[in-house]
């Protein structure tokens, strides 16, 4: 009994994962080179906690004086392994399925923001698919979690913060296993054509009982909806974009998107909505009133949600639990 008990915790202790590197303009960067790598693999389970920015001292997380230079609209790749030292072949154990996300912050700061508080906004998700975990195409792919730098994005400085959450022990609250580092990036040749509207804080755009981070996913099947957690993604074209401010400043504010008015309710944690200049309106003869329709497998209800409550397309609004209500 006592050997298998010492083989469990081996095999739990080998689980674990570190973003420990970060690929750019086709050159790997070495392990902590502009990356604040955790010595340690230990997941982040308290949602509340601090740590969920960018770790935590816990895990002692190293600093480092390099910011990586990231061209807007590339693909870079943060590189996931169980230890410093491990190699593409020793990621993170395979039953540990869930997805992998990935945010962004602008700081005026790379080297000295710590990420704690608001700002972030998601660029990256990839849940569950036919049956195949977000998690499970980056161990197969020996550690490499691949993140599209929005090519509209203002030029400057910024945190990027991988993540990966391992699910099988979600089954209960707290037992979601949250992975991430920040690496230190300054983004150029961006068109800074759209600025997010949007943003979620670190802690608390994540919920113990989010759908996302209290599920069992022994249970699911090839074709079951999975909701990742944090806000929508972000785009250049999609509802999460705005123009930036106009030079000379001013104080309009940006119309609603489609999704419904100026609701700061997401059901997901804390949404701040930033405010920006734009072009003079359309004459009011000409405008339209925006619509309030929630998109399928989104959120339209729940204890404290203030989001828009309509489904779109003849959808229902179904009950998942006292705190989160879908449109299906």
């Amino acid at each position: 009994m006592k050997v298998l008990s010492l083989l469990t915790a081996a095999s739990a202790a080998s689980a674990h994962t570190i973003f420990v590197a970060l690929e750019a303009g086709g050159t790997t960067n070495p392990v902590g080179h502009g990356v604040r790598a955790a010595k340690l693999d230990s997941p982040i389970q308290n949602v509340a906690s601090n740590d969920m920015a960018c770790n935590g001292a816990s895990n002692s997380v190293m600093s480092t004086d390099k910011i990586i230079n990231v061209e807007a609209g590339s693909t870079v790749r943060a590189v996931w392994r169980h230890t410093l030292q491990s190699g593409p072949n020793d990621v993170m154990d395979a039953s540990h399925k869930g997805p992998t996300i990935a945010y962004l912050k602008k700081v005026d700061n790379a080297l000295t923001d710590t990420g704690l508080g608001g700002g972030w906004f998601k660029i990256q998700e990839d849940g569950h698919s036919n049956g195949q975990w977000g998690t499970s195409t980056v161990i197969t792919n020996g550690g490499l979690h691949s993140i599209t730098i929005p090519k509209c994005l203002p030029n400057g400085q910024y945190l990027l913060r991988a993540e990966m959450i391992a699910l099988h022990g979600a089954g209960s609250s707290g037992g979601a296993q949250l992975y991430m580092e920040c690496a230190q990036i300054n983004i150029t040749g961006g068109s800074g054509s759209a600025v997010p509207s949007k943003t979620v804080s670190f802690p608390g755009a994540y919920k113990a009982n989010d759908p996302g981070l209290l599920i069992s996913i022994y249970t699911m099947t090839a074709a079951s909806k999975y909701i990742v957690p944090g806000p929508e993604v972000f785009t250049c074209s999609g509802s999460s974009a705005v123009a930036p401010p106009a030079s000379g400043g001013g104080s309009a504010v940006a119309p609603p998107t489609s999704g419904g008015g100026s609701s700061s309710g997401t059901g997901n944690g804390q949404v701040t909505t930033m405010v920006t200049t734009l072009a003079p309106p359309k004459p009011a003869a000409t405008q339209e009133a925006p619509s309030c329709e929630v998109k399928q497998w989104q959120q339209c209800g729940g204890q404290s949600y203030s989001g828009c409550g309509s489904c779109a397309g003849g959808l229902k609004c179904a009950v998942i639990n006292d705190y989160y209500h879908q449109c299906t």
